[in-house]
């Protein structure tokens, strides 16, 4: 499965951005999808996951209720919009693509490169 994010940039906070991850096949359906954030001298840590068979959704605490993981039609497609954005969730963003919700990021076999998403007045 190759994967490929996008849709990071430079925004103040409070500001949204939405990430896309996608990918060329059509074999993203089947399996769960994972956003991942990394920032600098920190651990590659899960934020939001979206499942594949029941499209069961979930967030860490420090994303609820501002950002939103959701799959297009064909599902090949991954959305993270992203609200309310503040200097905390500065970070390269990566997608992930697996079997299952893992929390850890040594446990997805596909990823997608990083997108970066600064939030800074």
């Amino acid at each position: 499965v190759q994967l490929q994010a996008s849709g990071g940039g430079l925004v103040q906070p409070g500001g949204s951005l939405r990430l896309s991850c996608r990918t060329s096949g059509s074999t993203l359906p089947y399996y769960t999808v994972a956003w991942f954030r990394q920032a600098p001298g920190e651990e590659r840590e899960g934020i939001a996951w979206i499942g594949h068979r029941d499209g069961r959704k979930q967030y860490i605490d420090s994303v609820k209720g501002r950002f939103t993981i959701s799959r297009d039609n064909t599902g090949n497609t991954v959305y993270l919009q992203m609200n309310n954005l503040k200097p905390e969730d500065t970070a390269v963003y990566y997608c992930a693509a697996g079997d299952d919700m893992f929390r850890k990021w040594y446990e997805y076999r596909w990823w997608g490169q990083g997108t970066q998403v600064t939030v800074s007045s």
